[in-house]
């Protein structure tokens, strides 16, 4: 079967099209569309729903399923976010292999329920981060230097190499979760655990340029407010930043890790992100986000189409914020103003 791909920013929205299937991003769950990313969904990542209903990639492409000789059936179209992560990449591989077998095996499962943790950054504290997968592909993707068109495709080529490891690994029995042994005498792998260690000292160094948080955050379940620390880091060297620094209860002025992360990259995206284990989201500082992009917007005389992203789905539950799709026009120093504003406004 013969297959192109497509990627689109963050937050597009499609509709079903024949031939063509939409992953992780199109702002709906419907077959031919599976995303997780709005307020209807349900609180799952894109791969855990294409397991959980394998019938949104079968009711919507039975003619590839099984699929004859090459050139039988036009091309299948397949459109997900630029630079594809953990669950679009899992994603991919799902929806292909649905096709292929016409159901969701042993592995398929684990590998869905794997990727689950991974997008709603769940995986557990005390695991070895070189000895996981999302760690392992985080690092095989680092450092890349070509054209973004260059390295989605090289992303997915890498990525989709990777998920047919996984998915062969469970199979034999192995456990993907923490397994330094999954990993072990194969030099790719072995290079980009080596990679994974090396980035802990990367992280120390961002924190000691990084801005130090401390501030309330409104409770996700009922009313009240708790205290967090958290940390600003402009252009971060280390690629596992959120992991490192969710763990770090040494450097932490609360003893709990920095629970908060607000990271800039090139001074066009900034995203926030709060630690799902402690409690608390960010609920409502979208509003405080976009009053001031629109004042920054109109003194510069530039439109305001699209919104900063505030998490507004039950898999994320407002613990994630973006910076809207074209790039915002306020700096690091704007959205920490907005983000203490919104915690002193807490009742």
């Amino acid at each position: 079967m013969e297959v192109n791909y497509e990627f689109v920013p963050y937050g597009e929205r499609f509709d079903p099209r024949p031939a063509t299937i939409v992953l992780d991003v199109g702002m709906k769950t419907v077959p031919g569309v599976i995303d997780h990313h709005h307020p209807e969904a349900e609180p799952e990542c894109t791969a855990s729903l294409i397991a959980k209903h394998p019938e949104l990639v079968l009711d919507h492409l039975p003619q590839y399923r099984a699929a004859g000789p090459e050139g039988s059936l036009p091309p299948l179209r397949i459109v997900t976010h630029r630079l594809p992560d953990f669950d679009a990449l899992a994603s991919i591989f799902l929806t292909l292999k649905v096709l292929e077998t016409g159901k969701v095996d042993r592995p398929m499962e684990e590998l869905s329920r794997y990727t689950r943790l991974v997008d709603s950054a769940s995986l557990p504290k005390e695991i070895d981060m070189s000895a996981t997968p999302y760690a392992i592909l985080r690092a095989l993707f680092s450092g890349a230097r070509q054209e973004e068109s260059e390295i989605n495709l090289a992303r997915l080529a890498e990525g989709l190499k990777f998920m047919r490891f996984l998915h062969a690994r469970c199979g034999e029995g192995f456990e993907i979760g923490e397994n330094r042994r999954l990993f072990s005498g194969i030099d790719r792998f072995e290079r980009a655990r080596r990679k994974v260690e090396n980035d802990y000292f990367q992280y120390l160094d961002d924190l000691s340029r990084a801005e130090r948080l401390r501030l309330d955050l409104p409770l996700s379940a009922g009313r009240g407010k708790r205290l967090v620390d958290g940390l600003a880091v402009q252009s971060p060297r280390s690629f596992l930043l959120k992991e490192w620094s969710r763990r770090d209860t040494a450097q932490s002025s609360l003893g709990r890790g920095f629970s908060l992360s607000v990271t800039s990259f090139g001074g066009q995206r900034l995203i926030l992100g709060v630690d799902p284990a402690v409690g608390v989201n960010l609920r409502g500082l979208g509003g405080f986000l976009n009053r001031r992009e629109l004042e920054k917007r109109a003194a510069a005389g530039r439109s305001f189409v699209h919104a900063w992203y505030e998490g507004n789905c039950p898999f994320f539950d407002y613990r994630i914020i973006d910076s809207p799709r074209d790039g915002t026009v306020l700096e690091p120093n704007d959205v920490l103003g907005c983000l203490m504003e919104f915690s002193r406004a807490l009742p």
